[in-house]
């Protein structure tokens, strides 16, 4: 009872805290160590950025590789789309709501254990990815080499989802019999966990930045 509580209260503290963040400019990054590694390394200063490329990468692996292998292209792929339609012509798609609304529905379709096709999943990926991708290029400035910052982007994008994806399957195929079926599971309540997270976030984000 005591554990259940610290987990809920843990939840609810960090949905508050992914409905407030807003992402880290990658300003000092590229000074230090170039744009290269300022686009590789942006992701990370977001939050939102964080929790859906693992969410993704572990709804992937959990459906095996054979279905979640053209992430590995879509994703960095969708990634770079997304990047230049923003740095090029401004677009930009989504917010706070939409970001809680993407986590909630990945991690509900890891908690359902659907068995979506590769094509859903490609397809899925791909439109996530370019939102994301939108979302990073704020973490441009006008004498950030882009071309550099979008490179660096895509390449951590490729490494995350395909190393995400590779944890995930090498811990299913251990599962051989009701002994080990517990991996399953776990991955599950992983999956309810982050639909928890999604679903607060969207309440939050409703409520207002006040009444947090």
């Amino acid at each position: 009872m005591a554990a259940s509580r610290c987990l809920t209260a843990a939840t609810t503290a960090l949905a508050a805290v992914l409905a407030s963040a807003t992402p880290v400019q990658a300003h000092l990054i590229g000074t230090r160590l170039g744009d290269f590694y300022a686009g590789a390394l942006h992701p990370a200063t977001d939050i939102n950025d964080v929790v859906l490329w693992l969410a993704l990468g572990m709804l992937a692996g959990s459906l095996g590789a054979q279905r979640g292998r053209w992430l590995v292209i879509l994703f960095p792929l969708g990634l770079g789309v997304g990047f230049f339609l923003a740095a090029t012509v401004g677009l930009s798609v989504g917010g706070a709501a939409t970001n809680a609304a993407l986590i909630g529905a990945l991690g509900l379709l890891l908690a359902a254990g659907l068995r979506l096709s590769a094509p859903l999943l490609a397809l899925a990926g791909f439109a996530l990815a370019i939102t994301r991708g939108m979302a990073n290029a704020s973490g441009t400035e006008a004498v950030t080499n882009v071309p550099l910052f979008a490179a660096g982007l895509v390449c951590a994008g490729y490494a995350t989802i395909t190393l995400v994806m590779a944890l995930v399957i090498a811990f299913r195929q251990a599962e051989a019999g009701q002994a080990t079926a517990w991996r399953g599971i776990a991955l599950r309540a992983l999956g309810g966990w982050i639909a928890a997270i999604g679903l607060m976030m969207i309440g939050f984000t409703l409520a207002g930045p006040g009444n947090v």
